[in-house]
């Protein structure tokens, strides 16, 4: 992948934004990490819909923590911290495989995240939807970590691909 095409750089800002999410995982404190202050779910809501974004057919989806989500079911077991920061690293090399890929592929085929149902995401804005999402969470996590007194991680500016 050439450093300077657009897709290289739309990789290295969703590796970016994936790595801000990871930043504050490492983070909470451990007594965080109970039903009564689910970060750890936050942290995991994010993954697994990252995980199902940059799965190229539905039909190939299988998340390590089962599909619950879908129902807002939260996982049992609950996943734990370094399972959460594996998942993030599976997510940065999964990100960087598709990425790869993209220059091949127009169509998502996720027509549903259209509220109105009349066109299909392409592929491009399939990507920086997802992104965005990430990037919803990671703040998220920042401000309970903030809310805790926990100063939050720098910001990413690029990640290098």
């Amino acid at each position: 992948m050439n450093s300077n095409s657009s897709i290289a750089l739309l990789s290295g800002q969703f590796l970016a934004s994936i790595a801000m999410l990871r930043n504050p995982i490492e983070l909470f404190p451990s007594e965080n990490w109970s039903d009564e202050k689910p970060y750890w779910y936050f942290a995991y809501h994010c993954l697994f819909f990252t995980d199902f974004y940059l799965t190229k057919f539905v039909k190939d989806f299988d998340p390590p923590f089962g599909f619950g989500e879908f129902e807002e079911v939260y996982p049992d077991p609950r996943p734990t911290r370094t399972e959460l920061l594996g998942y993030a690293e599976a997510m940065m090399k999964k990100c960087t495989e598709r990425m790869s890929a993209l220059e091949e592929e127009l169509d998502s085929g996720f027509v549903w995240i259209n509220k109105s149902g009349t066109h299909r995401f392409p592929i491009l804005e399939l990507h920086l939807y997802n992104m965005r999402h990430v990037q919803h969470h990671a703040a998220h996590l920042n401000l309970l970590l903030r809310q805790d007194g926990v100063e939050p991680p720098d910001w990413v500016s690029r990640f290098p691909v």
